[in-house]
């Protein structure tokens, strides 16, 4: 019962991503076609407004809401890395036309057949997780 809220901020992501046509397969492969300038926007304003509140967090030292502190790491930044898995997962995204948040979102919608990708998409997270100690990291 504790995590109620999870489901509603989950329902409520799910409404916004659909509202804003952020799980409308044309609107993918017109970002991925250099048609319109929709989704670009959209993940302009995210980065933008993560950073923002990122700094927030920090200079404010907030909390958890259970009073915690938030510890946000440094990260080591490698180009190879990034690089090789963000050609992992832009493939996936034009390949599939949905981007992870999107698929449990059309699962939502009753659209049954996306549990195939939804499957798939977990088997590959179990396949990083096993290879994982012996990839260059």
């Amino acid at each position: 019962m504790k995590y109620i809220k999870f489901l509603f901020v989950g329902i409520l992501f799910g409404i916004v991503m659909t509202k804003a046509e952020l799980v409308s397969w044309y609107r993918i492969q017109e970002m991925f076609l250099f048609d319109s300038f929709h989704m670009y926007g959209v993940i302009t304003t995210a980065v933008v407004l993560g950073a923002i509140i990122t700094t927030i967090i920090k200079r404010k030292q907030l909390r958890t809401i259970e009073g915690g502190q938030i510890e946000l790491k440094p990260k080591h930044f490698s180009i190879p890395r990034y690089l090789f898995g963000g050609i992992i997962f832009g493939l996936g995204w034009a390949l599939v036309g949905l981007c992870p948040g999107s698929m449990y979102i059309l699962l939502g919608h009753g659209m049954g057949v996306i549990a195939i990708t939804i499957l798939s998409a977990l088997a590959g997270t179990l396949v990083y997780g096993l290879l994982r100690p012996k990839l260059p990291h």
